[in-house]
């Protein structure tokens, strides 16, 4: 792991004057369009043949855009070259890491190679993926954040689950199904396999969890190392696919189109920006903070600006409450969050996860402690 005091001396180096910068995908316009109207310099590296939306569309010129300059390379992991390294410090760039960051480039790369300052946490990034040590469960555990029970074996189901197994030639995505006995945990692998959409050794290795019944939710927050305080700035669900297809058919149709061997896909392709009711906002904090302290001792300094707790709420015995199944310890990736009311709540005004960023980066330039929101 790239040290981070490192870090914090080529920070000190930008002398108070950064720039905001991330790869081509993912969230790139939320960012790049927050540290613009925040008057910070963007900058978006792009991947030869996927570049148009940046370079194109959304490239600053004739007073409009978001994006100042484009750094094209022939692959997103390219970012690691030195000669792109280098570029991005002459620029006074800070990196914003978001979940293409981390597939593309890779958790080796990021944490030995790339010697660039990064918002956020960078040790904390490869603890999103289930299988690391340690993970996300096991920040979820120490924040004592109540999560989903997972089996160890497929012989010790015994209720509705969902089986997530990396798909076989996208392994970065997972391949979910949803299964409620051995049997019938066998039976759907077997057609999955059969069908070429994973691999025998990715459902050895997948995570069988319970599936939980209830509202989803993703809870998207914002701790700012510079005031020490925690803030909600939105609330989204997902679109998926083919899911969301399947359920807007009658029973009888959806029973037909599954009989016929289409399996159901969660790939998340969009997002929806929601509320939840006001009463529960109090557990929806409770979680928030939890986590922020697990993470100062599992992985100091801890979540550094945006993460995600991703569940649903369900009713128990205790009232409504919810379960956490995922955790993204970087920008969630969900520009609608800006279309939900809780950060005009606290600032007069909608501010995205890209904006929100931004202020923090200014602000902590401003007090010359820009090494404290970096690793």
């Amino acid at each position: 792991m790239i040290d981070r005091t490192e870090i914090a001396a080529i920070a000190k180096e930008y002398c108070g004057k950064a720039s905001v910068a991330c790869l081509g995908s993912h969230s790139a316009l939320d960012i790049a369009s927050g540290a613009k109207s925040e008057g910070l310099p963007s900058i978006v590296v792009c991947e030869k043949g996927r570049d148009a939306t940046y370079s194109k569309y959304y490239k600053t010129r004739n007073g409009r855009g978001c994006i100042d300059e484009i750094v094209m390379t022939d692959k997103f992991k390219d970012v690691l070259m030195p000669a792109t390294v280098e570029a991005l410090r002459t620029k006074n760039a800070v990196f914003v890491p978001h979940r293409s960051f981390q597939v593309y480039v890779g958790y080796d790369g990021i944490e030995n190679e790339f010697r660039v300052p990064i918002f956020g946490n960078r040790a904390m990034l490869r603890m999103e993926e289930r299988t690391s040590v340690p993970n996300q469960y096991d920040l979820l555990r120490k924040a004592g954040i109540r999560t989903p029970r997972v089996y160890a074996r497929p012989d010790e189901i015994d209720r509705l689950v969902i089986v997530k197994a990396p798909e076989a030639v996208r392994t970065y995505e997972r391949a979910f199904f949803v299964v409620s006995s051995l049997a019938d945990y066998k039976k759907t692998a077997e057609e999955m396999m059969k069908a070429g959409l994973v691999t025998r050794e990715g459902v050895k290795n997948a995570v069988i969890e319970e599936f939980i019944l209830g509202a989803q939710f993703n809870f998207n927050y914002f701790y700012s190392p510079l005031s020490g305080e925690l803030e909600l700035l939105g609330i989204d669900t997902r679109r998926q696919s083919n899911l969301d297809g399947l359920l807007r058919l009658p029973a009888p149709s959806q029973a037909a189109v599954l009989k016929r061997g289409t399996a159901v896909r969660n790939i998340e392709v969009g997002h929806i920006a929601c509320t939840i009711r006001e009463s529960l906002l109090d557990k929806v904090f409770a979680m928030g903070e939890a986590f922020v302290a697990a993470s100062k001792e599992m992985a100091p300094p801890g979540i550094i600006g945006p993460f995600a707790l991703q569940g649903a709420v369900i009713a128990s015995e205790k009232g409504e409450e919810p379960v956490i199944f995922d955790v993204s310890p970087r920008v969630p990736g969900s520009p609608g969050t800006r279309f939900t009311p809780y950060t005009s709540y606290l600032y007069g005004e909608s501010v995205s996860v890209g904006r929100r960023i931004a202020i923090e980066l200014k602000e902590a330039a401003k007090q010359g402690r820009l090494e404290e929101v970096v690793t």
